[in-house]
């Protein structure tokens, strides 16, 4: 690799914003379709799925997220790859706390569609009161086609 882009990582990424959402726990635990984004010539992409939480004391923020493609960007599109399972992402500390992260899902696009999108569900353990903002984010890979590399 050429040692220019050990210094410029990111010209060789391409990062999408494919979603935003807000949820309390009256609308929260339902899957989310990102939007489609064109992934021509990348073979590799991250799933970064960002949140702050508004967590109660002791309750729990979960994610769980996937890929899916499709040959249009027009269709119901089907799952691809690896999944990031459900997991417990954030807690709650003592007397409420907000929490901020990512969790993230690394995916081979090799034999992936030309179009692709996140989904994903953001789960919170509370009754009441909890809310979570909630950010999907692709960035893939280097093309093919990489200029002096």
């Amino acid at each position: 690799m050429n040692p220019a882009f050990m210094h410029n990582i990111g010209a060789l990424l391409t990062a999408a914003a494919c979603d935003l959402v807000s949820l309390s726990t009256s609308n929260d635990g339902s899957e989310i379709d990102g939007a489609y984004v064109d992934r021509s010539g990348h073979l590799s992409a991250k799933l970064v799925i960002a949140f702050e939480a508004a967590l109660t004391e002791d309750e729990t923020l979960t994610v769980a997220a996937n890929l899916q493609d499709d040959a249009d960007g027009a269709g119901a599109g089907t799952d691809y790859g690896d999944a990031l399972a459900s997991a417990v992402v954030a807690t709650g500390g003592s007397g409420g706390t907000t929490e901020r992260g990512v969790a993230v899902l690394d995916v081979d696009l090799a034999g992936a569609k030309q179009f692709i999108r996140p989904q994903y569900t953001l789960s919170l353990s509370a009754g009441s009161s909890d809310t979570v903002l909630g950010a999907a984010v692709l960035i893939l890979g280097p093309k093919q086609e990489t200029p002096n590399a």
